[in-house]
């Protein structure tokens, strides 16, 4: 079974050029099921582009239709006053395992202070940060290993193992850097067998960036699953970045 960490909601109040076809929660797990996926982490697509108390309450009641399969990742802008208290909110009242920033998307840089207030409620609350990475200027890995040395105690995911061109420094800061995790989401398949034979034990993830097709079904996302079969991994690889690593991962900030 698959344990997919970085899927998305639709958008439902904004407008998005990466939006795709709508779908519901019952859409969603129907496509999770033609891929064999187990359980998902599900970002606020809406909350990249209006970070609101509204885009987390919308994210809560998706996954909340399926709450033993369905792990919801709120979001929050930094600078905004309000930022730890809303932190706080959707971590404790409604019940998200997480938070999602995307420097690039949003507008900020990783090494704003306003962060800091942010990531202490998350550790005080279990949670997981997943931050965007892969596109410079404001989201190498680099700057977001940076965050996560400056709360130790807070597990932090890149969100797409470097995509492309800088998957070689998202390998570099994960090996130096205990509480960073790298998701291999969007990765090419040669950087992901380069990755899965060096990193640490228990850092690798995988993610599919579901939710943005113009098909309910997901198709590029059932793709991106059946590929890993062409990667090239052993099977002990293969088990550990699908199900052991994120499964423990999820467990430990409960």
């Amino acid at each position: 079974m698959v344990i997919d960490f970085h899927t998305h909601t639709p958008t439902w109040r904004t407008t998005s050029w990466l939006g795709g076809a709508p779908f519901d929660a019952d859409d969603f797990v129907a496509f999770m099921d033609s891929a064999g996926i187990e359980q998902a982490v599900v970002l606020s697509h809406d909350g990249l582009f209006d970070a609101s108390p509204q885009a987390n309450d919308d994210l809560a009641a998706f996954v909340g239709r399926y709450p033993d399969r369905l792990h919801g990742f709120g979001t929050v802008h930094p600078r905004r006053d309000d930022a730890a208290e809303e932190t706080e909110r959707m971590m404790r009242t409604l019940g998200l395992r997480g938070l999602k920033l995307h420097p690039w998307l949003q507008g900020f840089s990783m090494h704003e202070g306003s962060l800091d207030p942010v990531c202490e409620v998350l550790v005080a609350t279990g949670g997981i940060l997943l931050s965007h990475d892969g596109t410079p200027p404001y989201s190498t890995a680099a700057q977001i290993a940076a965050l996560a040395r400056r709360h130790p105690h807070l597990p932090v995911v890149l969100g797409h193992g470097g995509l492309h061109d800088t998957w070689r420094e998202a390998l570099a800061v994960t090996v130096e850097t205990p509480n960073l995790y790298l998701c291999l989401c969007g990765t090419p398949p040669y950087a992901a067998r380069h990755i899965l034979a060096h990193a640490p034990e228990g850092k690798v993830l995988f993610g599919t960036d579901a939710g943005l097709s113009d098909r309910a079904s997901q198709d590029y996302a059932v793709a991106r699953v059946a590929e890993i079969d062409g990667w090239g991994i052993t099977p002990e690889q293969r088990q550990a970045m699908l199900e052991e690593n994120p499964r423990a991962l999820l467990a430990g900030t409960r």
